[in-house]
């Protein structure tokens, strides 16, 4: 698993500036379409060494995303110091016309054909992260997929496990309590209306979960605009958005960013190079609750 996190210096990797395996920030690549090849080879070539993704044709092209990695590898980067997370979208996520898998298929059979399009699509012969694209309509079902999630840990093929689109703190308790391999990331949308999960981070705090925002800068407008953020933007001659993902980042949070822009690929990257004092991180803090 990649151990390594972003340089100062754009495009660089050191060996700092991670937890629980993964980067600092993720290049996220739902709805790029036919521009998913050239984005990802460019966020990795500014510097992005993780990226999400999903075995799902309704939002992702998957493959697109094997072939913009396949390009930058090589030259100094091999696939380990890469991290590539997936995810397995049960039946009510995907597009009927373009199921991954074989939609009659029990569970499990549905998880082995999933992670197998995948590992094809990305061009890997392991995953560093699959993820439950989100809870199925029973525990039962969920657990039943989780197990087969399991069995491809303890085969190589993949190295942790997550969950998405889990915004209750009971349904995340019971899977970690009933999971063998317990969930180390948890990806939701960051937003207002779920009080930004603050009941749910504090679980993933005790649990040693981490969160992974998505959504991050589109649903929180009112954040980037607010006199905080821009005063503290001004001081720190930072963009709000790098202010803001300093933030979260301090606080144990993962941000997505889906960007199109070179631009802010590379200012998103620069949030390594400062630190927001310890008051500064609590007042925006207080923003999320």
């Amino acid at each position: 698993m990649f151990e390594g996190g972003v340089d100062s210096k754009a495009g660089g990797r050191h060996t700092s500036g991670m937890s629980f395996g993964i980067a600092p920030l993720l290049y996220g690549t739902a709805w790029k379409k036919n521009d998913t090849e050239r984005l990802v080879a460019t966020a990795i070539r500014c510097g992005f060494s993780g990226i999400d993704t999903a075995c799902q044709p309704k939002h992702y092209d998957e493959a697109g995303v094997g072939a913009g990695v396949a390009s930058c590898l090589g030259a100094g980067l091999a696939r380990e110091q890469l991290y590539l997370q997936t995810k397995f979208t049960p039946l009510s996520g995907q597009d009927p016309k373009r199921i991954p898998y074989d939609r009659h298929a029990p569970l499990p059979e549905q998880v082995a054909q999933s992670f197998s399009v995948s590992l094809r699509n990305l061009r890997t012969h392991y995953l560093d992260c699959l993820v439950l694209h989100s809870p199925l309509a029973t525990a039962k079902q969920t657990l039943l997929v989780w197990r087969s999630f399991e069995d491809l840990v303890d085969s190589g093929g993949v190295r942790q496990l997550g969950i998405s689109n889990c915004y209750e703190r009971l349904q995340l308790e019971a899977l970690f309590d009933s999971a063998r391999i317990k969930p180390k990331i948890l990806q939701n949308r960051f937003y207002v209306d779920t009080g930004y999960d603050a009941d749910i981070r504090a679980l993933c705090s005790e649990r040693a979960i981490r969160y992974q925002s998505f959504w991050t800068l589109t649903a929180n407008p009112h954040l980037l605009n607010h006199a905080i953020v821009k005063d503290l933007a001004a001081r720190y001659r930072r963009t709000p958005a790098q202010i803001l993902f300093r933030s979260l980042c301090q606080i144990g949070i993962t941000p997505l960013t889906g960007t199109r822009s070179e631009t802010h690929m590379r200012e998103d990257l620069a949030i390594a190079e400062f630190e927001l004092e310890a008051g500064d991180c609590r007042a925006l803090t207080r923003l999320l609750q």
